[in-house]
């Protein structure tokens, strides 16, 4: 039976999403934020980070086998639950961007929407007096830095679902289009998705799919950036 220790408001709705889309059984063990909005000391005893999303199997071996990091999670599912499923197949052009997209959403896009999310925070984070300064400087990042990179990544995104698609791997929904879920969600409560269609389509279809909602009926409310 595959445990999901699940913390709310976070990346480990996607492995309740692939679960659900396979029909593999699991259970969860429900973690809540702290304020500050980090994950509870709790989770350390499932895995030394204390962070989420992080697995037990406990029909491997006798003492089951933990797993952390979405990317490793997802990919471990599929190896032994997924029996080929939403997995394109071996040596196509399809399952090296299936690969590609496994590896980018957490890789190159989850960091630059994290250095979003920290500098449009900040500001509220310091004394008063220091709001101001501390505001220019958060702004002047995002317009420089932040912004520029993630109007590139968005019309690639687009792009590739556009040209590619109209699935991230390809023509048919595949777990590339669970883990690259959290990344766009998150760029679009953070900025917005302005004028890329494909992906506001996209953004659509996976957000009607049965077993992304009966994921999200399990995880509990998905508030993802409030």
């Amino acid at each position: 039976m595959i445990t999901v220790h699940h913390l709310n408001n976070s990346r480990s709705q996607r492995v309740l999403w692939l679960l659900e889309e396979l029909g593999v059984p699991y259970e969860v063990v429900r973690y809540q934020r702290r304020p500050d909005m980090l994950a509870p000391p709790e989770l350390k005893k499932v895995h030394p980070l204390g962070k989420s999303p992080v697995i037990t199997d406990s029909g491997i071996t006798e003492d089951g086998r933990t797993i952390a990091e979405t990317g490793a999670i997802l990919d471990y599912i599929l190896e032994k639950h997924g029996q080929g499923r939403l997995v394109p197949p071996a040596g196509s052009d399809e399952k090296l961007r299936f690969t590609y997209w496994l590896h980018y959403a957490e890789g190159s896009a989850m960091p630059l929407l994290l250095l979003k999310l920290i500098f449009l925070r900040l500001p509220g984070q310091v004394p008063g007096l220091l709001r101001p300064i501390v505001g220019m400087v958060a702004k002047k990042v995002q317009q420089r830095l932040t912004d520029p990179q993630l109007a590139t990544a968005l019309a690639f995104w687009n792009d590739e679902l556009q040209q590619r698609g109209p699935w991230f791997a390809g023509a048919d929904f595949s777990a590339a289009d669970i883990i690259m879920s959290f990344p766009v969600e998150a760029a679009s409560s953070r900025i917005g998705l302005g004028d890329h269609a494909a992906l506001k389509d996209w953004l659509q279809r996976i957000h009607a799919r049965p077993a992304y909602l009966k994921a999200l009926e399990t995880g509990g409310p998905y508030e993802l950036m409030k």
